[in-house]
């Protein structure tokens, strides 16, 4: 519980600041919390609902008898808008969200942004430069002199045409798939708050606390197992003073 977890970073506070706290002590006192499995179902389940993986939701329901808080079917418009993103096909994707919010992209400048320069980034992708030049010019040009945050993220893109290998630059993250999966989930964000839900999982939640508490220990210059890999969970040494 948040109970157990205050209690155990009080005990690093009280008195051991000088000589922190070893791996083996860390593990024991994490060894001493509980944690109920309906409560790491219900994690699990929001996280699945929250990005959208309506497949995943119902036979993890079905696994788990756990109902999950919304009606699944409010997930195929998030859905069809996020796999159109995946493969590229911005257009599609645009119109698709127009279909379910014709007012989502005129309230929202930035995803707008978002959304035309992937549509830039797919063009250079394809080799279709002259095209992607003519498109920045009428789409993307206004929109960077409004918005300093704007023009870096132009100015980064346009800067891929100046290189043969592109995915090799300095820039090339730009046209790697997680930068698809980027854009993706700035709207699935966005399409969960016209729907009046949260827009970041409970998991997401609990591992910017984890991180914030880790730099709470740090800034005290508690000696500690810092987690070094949130994704496999390993844990260094307690550094030595």
């Amino acid at each position: 519980s948040h109970m157990d977890i205050a209690r155990l970073f009080s005990s690093m506070s009280d008195g051991k600041e000088d000589k922190g706290i070893s791996k083996d002590e860390w593990m024991d006192e994490l060894r001493k919390l509980r944690i109920q499995r309906v409560d790491m179902n219900r994690i699990v389940m929001d996280y699945l609902v929250s990005e959208g993986f309506k497949e995943a939701a119902e036979k993890f329901a079905q696994e788990t008898g756990l109902k999950p808080e919304v009606d699944l079917g409010l997930l195929d418009d998030r859905i069809r808008v996020r796999e159109a993103v995946q493969r590229g096909d911005i257009d599609e994707a645009i119109q698709l969200l127009n279909d379910y919010d014709q007012e989502i992209l005129d309230t929202k400048p930035k995803l707008y942004f978002f959304l035309q320069q992937q549509k830039l980034i797919e063009l250079i992708r394809e080799g279709n430069l002259e095209e992607a030049v003519q498109f920045a010019q009428t789409e993307l040009a206004d929109l960077g002199e409004e918005n300093p945050e704007f023009l870096n993220e132009l100015e980064r893109t346009m800067a891929l045409m100046a290189f043969d290998k592109p995915e090799e630059s300095p820039f090339g993250e730009l046209l790697h798939l997680s930068q698809r999966q980027k854009v993706a989930s700035e709207l699935n964000s966005a399409m969960l708050e016209t729907q009046n839900q949260k827009t970041t999982s409970k998991l997401s939640s609990v591992l910017k606390l984890l991180l914030w508490s880790q730099s709470q220990l740090n800034e005290k210059n508690v000696k500690y197992p810092v987690m070094t890999d949130i994704a496999s969970g390993t844990l260094a040494e307690t550094p030595k003073k």
